[in-house]
């Protein structure tokens, strides 16, 4: 199948999930993650009518960009972890950056988005599943505290929600209570009307569980092997 078919299933797998959790579909953002793939295949699904993609990496983005240009209506989200020392890089390539796991990082974003007199879209990483090998901040920890509190002082960065990455499992149901769990947080963070942080996304679900996270209330799928296929490990 081409990505353009790929888009298209993806794209009714959405609403039904949507249709089943009595929700609307247009509340679902579909991001394609174009970790790996050329910038060929990015204009691809450009072509096919996509227009919100996710990287992993700076500069393997920064590759790409000169290839790709400035699209209409495109807006490009790092979703992989950002090191402090990349952060005015990435707030030069990215329009949104989904994986904020730190004030200090946030502070390097917001200094960098002020010097180039930007408002920047960020999202907070929550690891839901306490797995080491991942970042992301704990639901409950000094970090997360930390990040909300700086918030309000920062005047070029705006949090707009939570992302996470659950433990993989090849059941989606596996992945639920993560969702759910997610979802809670959200909704205590709303209860606080915190200054500086809107809760608006709630990004979670990938090619292999993005249908259980829509139910239990994504705002956000990051689908990334279900449209471009099986890509080459770096």
């Amino acid at each position: 199948m081409s990505i353009a078919d790929n888009l298209s299933l993806i794209r009714e797998q959405i609403a039904k999930a949507a249709t089943r959790a009595g929700r609307n579909s247009a509340e679902v953002e579909l991001m394609a993650v174009s970790k790996t793939f050329p910038a060929e295949r990015i204009e691809e699904a450009y072509e096919a009518g996509q227009r919100v993609f996710g990287e992993n990496r700076v500069q393997e983005f920064a590759e790409k960009a000169p290839t790709l240009g400035a699209r209409e209506g495109t807006t490009y989200h790092l979703i992989g972890h950002l090191q402090s020392n990349k952060a005015a890089r990435a707030v030069e390539l990215f329009n949104c950056i989904d994986s904020i796991d730190s004030a200090r990082l946030l502070r390097k974003l917001n200094d960098a988005a002020a010097r180039l007199e930007k408002q920047l879209p960020v999202l907070i990483e929550i690891n839901v599943g306490g797995e080491e090998q991942k970042s992301g901040v704990p639901p409950v920890s000094l970090e997360l505290e930390e990040i909300l509190l700086a918030a309000p002082q920062l005047q070029h960065v705006r949090i707009c929600g939570l992302m996470t990455i659950p433990p993989w499992s090849e059941n989606p149901e596996h992945a639920r209570p993560y969702f759910r769990m997610l979802r809670h947080i959200r909704e205590d963070l709303a209860k606080r009307n915190l200054p500086g942080v809107g809760l608006d996304v709630l990004s979670m679900g990938m090619s292999n569980d993005f249908q259980v996270a829509i139910e239990e209330g994504s705002t956000q799928v990051r689908i990334g092997t279900a449209i471009f296929g099986r890509r080459t490990k770096l």
